[in-house]
């Protein structure tokens, strides 16, 4: 009875450990950033034999319609719709190139029409994970809202990939214990579990809630991953701080959780989340 127990407990948390991805989607704008953002998928996507999903996201017409209507009138409205129709028949074929190119067995094209914000939520939520290139993140170009949709509303994980981004080197999690984190902390096990190095970092604020990152350690230990611990006292900007520390610890990759104060106070008053978007430094994986 002794030995069943013990090897049941043997599968139950090798069951745990490989935790994996089955879907990994890229959103495609049609323009030069494509062939980055495929890049960062493919990295993400191989390790786990998953399926990667390029998703066209081009501007949706039914938005545009009550600013072209109030703008144009009659032919000069037709021909506005219909040059605008041509850009995103011919954004679409520029993505879905980019998804050809790469030639990876485990690849979907996916076009998607009006409500292209309706759509692209569904998509997403069946989908294990988000890739996004910093421009996106920073609110630069036409995939600006759609990485905002992703993270903010959608509450979906997203990795913005920078230059040098790896899967398999130093992996820093930065751990308050709080909800966001500890979502954020769950959702990339998976990739977690392919890093050479795993680092618990807690910056300490005067005032804020004891956090024991010990107990996030013994959590990583029962699936397999070992980490380390690095405390440091934050002053002044916490985001700043966090970033110095992983970049010091050799950081490839930066877990944390996002927007952990209202979103609305962030976008007013900046916030964490904001420094590490701003950031040059190192790829991050946010979940809010």
């Amino acid at each position: 009875m002794l030995t069943q127990t013990v090897g049941f407990e043997h599968l139950a948390r090798e069951a745990v450990r490989i935790m994996s991805w089955a879907r990994i989607m890229a959103p495609l704008s049609g323009g030069s950033q494509d062939a980055a953002t495929l890049a960062a998928a493919l990295l993400l996507a191989k390790p786990f034999a998953a399926e990667v999903v390029g998703v066209y996201a081009p501007a949706d017409l039914a938005d545009l319609m009550p600013w072209i209507g109030e703008s144009f009138t009659g032919a000069v409205e037709a021909t506005a719709l219909d040059s605008l129709k041509a850009a995103a028949a011919a954004g679409e074929g520029h993505a879905r190139a980019a998804l050809e190119g790469c030639r990876y067995d485990k690849s979907r094209f996916l076009a998607l029409q009006s409500p292209v914000w309706a759509a692209l939520a569904a998509e997403s939520r069946l989908c294990d994970m988000v890739v996004f290139t910093e421009d996106a993140a920073r609110g630069r170009g036409p995939l600006a809202r759609t990485f905002q949709q992703m993270l903010g509303d959608e509450q979906r994980p997203v990795v913005i990939a920078r230059r040098g981004l790896r899967i398999d080197g130093c992996t820093v999690v930065a751990w308050d214990g709080g909800k966001e984190a500890s979502r954020a902390v769950r959702l990339a096990t998976p990739l977690l579990e392919k890093a050479a190095r795993v680092v618990i970092l807690q910056a300490q604020k005067s005032g804020a809630r004891d956090v024991d990152p010990a107990r996030l350690q013994s959590y990583f230990a029962q699936r397999g991953v070992k980490s380390e611990l690095l405390t440091v006292k934050a002053q002044g900007d916490v985001g700043r701080c966090l970033l110095e520390a992983a970049r010091g610890a050799g950081a490839d990759l930066l877990v944390a959780g996002a927007f952990g104060q209202p979103r609305l106070q962030e976008f007013i008053f900046g916030g964490t989340t904001r420094t590490l978007l701003a950031a040059e430094g190192p790829s991050l994986f946010l979940s809010h």
